[in-house]
């Protein structure tokens, strides 16, 4: 009962149901974002000395990304937890290997930095195995790829394994932990969680805390949404700012009467990019509602795949520099033509596409294309200032639907292509 009320009064009000989920074992991921003073790292070291103290085999890796800021971060943070649960008589605290003992059992936990995250190996511990894992900062770590790697490594030796994600959310939706979380199809397992620092009492922030948060909401409103209310508030390089993405229902689709086809053919390592769009004229809304997005794919198979979502065989706009492809696919039986593509016509089709009133884009049925439109950024200069023109890269559903939108972008405005 003791315990119980320490954590109430050391827990702010926005995470205790989180508590009751980690108690009840509903999730085994658990990305916590949040902006500045929302004290989501103090909760992830409240529940991993507790669960350690509670569970005879449970042991626990901390990780951040350079070895160098651990001492001053999330090694004091959890000598801060200890000490607020008041529990100091039964730690030990190490720095040279950095570790925190449990002494009544041995257990430990770790504090590892990932600058070479090849060398984070399985744990070999005196009890039990890794039940915690916490990845502080998670958005400096290079990407899902990079943390998957670790996870493997160390996801051996027990069950019921859990895995706190802190973060501040980076600015840009282009960054990899924000396309992570932001997905619609998240593994079972997995929750996210958001928090900030109004729902922390406020004798735990300080004066001076508030005051600089109020400062800035009144200077400069966005920051302070992105610095104190953990939102991702874009970066201003954003090429398309009137992105929706939503599920498109089945009852939407049935009245799509115009439906138009584009497509980008893959060369290399680059993807083939198919794409089925539908314009409201009414109300200046363009949605993608499917698509095919695939690296290697030979050419009998891509006209198979896009046969399967075009049965009736309707009218293609392809990208016209690869005739020799296009000829290929006709033999094959579909109905493709080239695009009548000129001088300017990338940018006329960009233009056109950032005019519209909204991109509605269904995240589960298209999900490389909610990617690459929400990610796709002007570039900077050495000085840091935007570049006029559009990057190529990373933009293959872009273009399949510009090719596809080619009739209407051609009369809707802007000068003729020649």
């Amino acid at each position: 009962m003791t315990t119980v009320v320490k954590l109430k009064s050391k827990v702010a009000p926005s995470f205790r149901q989180l508590h009751v989920d980690i108690k009840q074992q509903r999730h085994s991921n658990y990305w916590l974002k949040g902006g500045r003073g929302s004290t989501k790292s103090s909760f992830v070291s409240i529940e991993i000395i507790l669960g350690i103290m509670k569970d005879p085999q449970a042991n626990a890796v901390v990780l951040r990304k350079v070895a160098a800021t651990l001492r001053d971060s999330v090694y004091d943070q959890y000598l801060w937890a200890i000490d607020a649960l008041g529990v100091q008589d039964y730690w030990k605290d190490s720095v040279s290997p950095m570790t925190l003992t449990y002494k009544p059992t041995g257990q430990q936990i770790r504090f590892k930095g990932a600058d070479k995250p090849r060398k984070i190996k399985s744990q070999k511990f005196r009890h039990g195995f890794t039940k915690f894992k916490h990845y502080e900062e998670v958005d400096e770590f290079a990407g899902w790829p990079e943390i998957r790697s670790m996870n493997q490594s160390l996801n051996r030796g027990g069950s019921d394994i859990i895995t706190f994600y802190s973060y501040n959310p980076p600015a840009s939706q282009n960054s990899w932990v924000n396309l992570t979380t932001d997905k619609e199809s998240l593994r079972p397992d997995t929750l996210v969680h958001a928090s900030d620092y109004l729902t922390v009492p406020r004798g735990w922030l300080g004066k001076e805390f508030l005051a600089d948060a109020e400062q800035l909401k009144l200077d400069n409103p966005k920051a302070y949404a992105h610095e104190y209310m953990g939102e991702v508030t874009g970066t201003g390089a954003e090429v398309f700012d009137n992105i929706i993405k939503r599920q498109i229902t089945d009852d939407e689709l049935q009245l799509f009467d115009n439906i138009k086809r584009g497509l980008d053919f893959g060369f290399a390592s680059d993807p083939l990019a198919f794409v089925e769009t539908y314009f409201d004229v009414a109300r200046h809304r363009l949605y993608i509602f499917n698509e095919i997005y695939q690296v290697g794919l030979k050419n009998r198979n891509a006209v198979e795949l896009i046969k399967r979502l075009n049965p009736e065989n309707k009218a293609i706009v392809a990208d016209s520099a690869s005739p020799g492809v296009i000829a290929e696919y006709r033999d094959m039986g579909l109905n493709v033509i080239g695009a009548r593509k000129g001088p300017g016509s990338r940018d006329q089709g960009y233009k056109w596409l950032q005019d519209l009133r909204e991109i509605i884009i269904d995240p589960v049925r298209c999900p490389n294309a909610a990617r690459e439109f929400t990610g796709y950024e002007l570039e900077r200069d050495k000085n840091g200032n935007l570049k006029a023109e559009y990057p190529d890269g990373n933009d293959h559903t872009n273009d399949a639907t510009r090719y596809a939108e080619e009739s209407l972008i051609r009369k809707g405005g802007f000068k003729p292509w020649k």
